[in-house]
């Protein structure tokens, strides 16, 4: 099986590249990916893979099914969005949406699953069981594709046992992969905060409120209740970015705005800290006489990857690809909406190595002159296929 399927993802390797590059000069935000899933709908019409669209406005699922089809039914996910970035490369395939770039990789993403279903389907009368191809729209925007695809029934009818993402990674080599199994990867909420008040001149400060002052005490409050209260089990990041003040030397505003971000792989302590934040923004709007209107967007959740299905995984890669192409991984405290199907259902969701320093390929994601080393999508198109096939042998 592993040498079937890498011929056939050499044999349409040519075209997983071209299919590629289409997607990434042609790149759609998050939930207006419109032709985009318009273009994956004409390659899987070429194909006669089965598919239903419309999920989540451009969503798409497809269905292979096998010989006894209701065996075992698995899905593979890829997402379809970009980000609103400036692409600075300069390549025949460079993005020709302005302000618009596949700067995550979901072009690879998609690019590889259609690969996949390529192979697939032309086994399909190999192996028992249905796969489930999800082309999820918006992952990069809240309150994340994963989220609404979930709750139009996107996993149901037939419902998949267990689901399978690769995501793209610069930071490891083009040929290998990497695996976590367990917590992988951090749940991610955006704190927003308005402290308003009387603004005024600065040598009168019986005549404002002291919102800067405010601002600062909560910035510092929030972080000692953080370092005082997170532990081992309970790793977490709390962070503020954005800080507006419109004030002047000698002027104090009326209003302070500050933006951070919650991050932790402990569901109820990240409960825990939605809490003593609040709580503390009330204190301090007492304090100092001040309006808190404290806003705390919850994001995606924490991704854990099933360990039992994580480490088939690992051994199946390990087998197609070679015990030394095969990496373990560090939790990250990024966040993916991949982490809402891991919450339902057994998920593993692994990288890609696509960089290549060689070749000077070492661009991080969400950047301007990211790219990958195209090669990459062989491994990306093949390895997803052969997953599938060695887990459905396994249930």
């Amino acid at each position: 099986m592993e040498q079937k399927i890498k011929e056939i993802s050499s044999s349409i390797f040519a075209e997983i590249v071209e299919i590629r590059r289409h997607l990434h000069a042609n790149p759609e935000l998050s939930f207006e990916e419109y032709n985009t899933s318009n273009y994956i709908q004409q390659v899987l019409d070429h194909y006669k893979i089965p598919y239903k669209a419309g999920w989540v406005k451009t969503g798409i699922i497809a269905h292979i099914e096998g010989k006894n089809p209701c065996k075992k039914i698995i899905a593979l996910r890829a997402d379809l969005d970009a980000l609103p970035i400036q692409e600075i490369n300069e390549t025949e395939y460079k993005s020709k949406n302005d302000g618009v770039m596949h700067a995550c990789g979901h072009d690879v993403h998609s690019a590889s699953l259609l690969g996949a279903s390529i192979i697939l389907n032309q086994l399909k009368d190999q192996f028992e069981g249905t796969i489930k191809l999800i082309f999820q729209p918006g992952e990069e925007k809240l309150p994340g594709g994963a989220k609404l695809l979930i709750e139009e029934g996107g996993l149901k009818n037939p419902d998949a046992e267990i689901i399978i993402g690769q995501h793209v990674f610069p930071e490891m080599e083009q040929g290998k992969v990497g695996f976590r199994a367990g917590m992988y990867m951090a749940s991610t909420d955006e704190i927003h905060l308005k402290i308003s008040g009387r603004g005024g001149h600065a040598a009168l400060p019986h005549q404002y409120d002291y919102v800067t002052l405010a601002a600062a005490d909560f910035i510092v409050s929030a972080n000692n209740l953080h370092l005082s209260t997170m532990n081992q089990t309970s790793k977490s990041v709390l962070a503020f970015g954005k800080i507006i003040a419109n004030g002047a030397t000698n002027v104090i505003p009326s209003e302070v705005k500050i933006e951070g971000t919650l991050r932790t792989l402990d569901e109820n302590y990240r409960e825990k800290m939605h809490e003593l934040l609040m709580n503390e923004a009330i204190k301090l709007a007492e304090k100092y006489a001040c309006n808190f209107h404290l806003d705390i967007k919850k994001g995606y959740p924490v991704l854990h990857n099933n360990e039992s299905l994580t480490n088939e995984c690992i051994d199946a890669a390990k087998k197609y690809l070679g015990d030394d192409q095969v990496e373990m991984l560090d939790i990250r405290m990024t966040a993916e909406d991949f982490a809402y199907y891991s919450q339902e259902i057994p998920a593993c969701f692994y990288r890609l190595g696509t960089g290549n320093k060689q070749k000077g390929i070492t661009a991080s994601v969400h950047t301007s002159s990211f790219d990958i080393d195209e090669n990459a999508l062989k491994d990306g198109c093949g390895l997803m296929a052969y997953l599938a096939i060695k887990v459905l042998e396994k249930h």
